[in-house]
């Protein structure tokens, strides 16, 4: 399916700057990269005293555009999310090498000394996936052809993003038309393209959101990258713009039965399944009538196989819908039921 232009679209394959990380923790946007797409990941790059191993060949930036390297992406996050100053010379090497750089840190590609009259010299582009496009539209509400699904969550960083891609690549196995669209850095990465929505100025979300998803054909389906809770104090809004922006025919509620509180917000429980159900389906419905809650992922990496297989019988018996672990269970009924 065709991107919006409104969307940013990176090129591929990568190569992977680690810089000089010892961490793998720091390294999660790369091992995310390998592990979801390894035929876009052609190889990897350190700095000197850098240890982590992607299992990829090491290769700089001249030898990996002659293997058909198209960006270089920097994979680790370094103190503060800003480019250390010492990384100027090898991203002047991969620009001089045609390779476009792309980054999710704090840092502007554009304010590393001599980079950005590099790329124009070579031609290439960099690319910042946390700076959103210019010119996003206001939302229109107005019905587009295609399926969509949604994932939302009864709070942050607990799998919206790994139960999109994995239904996206579930539902492909079948022969299913499906996409997964990238609302955050990291996903933006691994798809290639997308608007990382939490850099989005408020106005403008929800047009962003129907931007990510826009009209495809009628058997089609968009797994939708979740972003925050509707619960979050914090991170609410960002939630709802995206929501009513998607239009989903059917969300998938994800959840972590470990948790009983909001990470780092203690002062903040969450909610039941029921209870996130009920507000989610009323607050979707604003701009689709007809959504409905499909599945319930839940992820259950703190817990051992019992309980793991508790948490999900229990989660089903509460909704009545499929429960499933993207990274544990078959999903083969989470997508029947999403395809109704």
């Amino acid at each position: 399916m065709s991107q919006s232009v409104n969307t940013v679209t990176l090129r591929k394959p990568y190569l992977l700057f680690l810089g000089e990380e010892t961490n793998p923790l720091k390294a999660k946007t790369a091992f995310g990269l390998r592990d979801w797409v390894p035929e876009s990941c052609i190889g990897q790059m350190h700095m000197p005293g850098g240890h982590v191993d992607l299992g990829l060949p090491e290769l700089d930036p001249s030898s990996a555009s002659a293997a058909g390297a198209r960006s270089l992406l920097i994979g680790v996050t370094p103190v503060g999310g800003r480019i250390p100053s010492h990384w100027a010379q090898a991203l002047l090497a991969a620009v001089q090498a045609g390779l476009d750089i792309v980054s999710g840190l704090h840092t502007p590609l554009e304010s590393v000394p001599g980079l950005r009259q590099a790329a124009e010299q070579a031609g290439v582009a960099l690319i910042d996936v946390r700076r959103p496009p210019a010119n996003l539209p206001r939302a229109t509400g107005k019905r587009r052809r295609g399926k969509r699904a949604a994932m939302v969550g009864t709070d942050c960083a607990l799998g919206k993003k790994y139960t999109a891609l994995a239904l996206a690549k579930a539902m492909q196995t079948q022969g299913i038309d499906a996409d997964f669209r990238a609302t955050g850095q990291t996903g933006i990465m691994i798809a290639g393209a997308g608007i990382a929505i939490d850099a989005v100025i408020a106005d403008f979300i929800a047009g962003a959101a129907e931007c990510i998803s826009p009209e495809a054909a009628p058997d089609h389906w968009d797994l939708i990258e979740g972003q925050g809770s509707i619960y979050h104090p914090a991170y609410a809004g960002v939630t709802l713009g995206l929501l009513h922006g998607s239009q989903p025919d059917a969300l998938i509620l994800c959840h972590d039965p470990s948790r009983t509180h909001l990470v780092s917000w203690p002062d903040f429980s969450l909610p039941s399944l029921q209870e996130a159900r009920q507000l989610y389906l009323h607050i979707a419905r604003l701009t689709n009538p007809d959504v409905r809650v499909a599945a319930v992922s839940l992820n259950t990496s703190a817990l051992d196989d019992a309980a793991a297989h508790e948490a999900l019988a229990r989660a089903e018996r509460e909704l009545g819908v499929p429960a499933f672990d993207p990274m544990r269970t078959p999903l083969d009924r989470a997508v029947a039921s999403l395809l109704g």
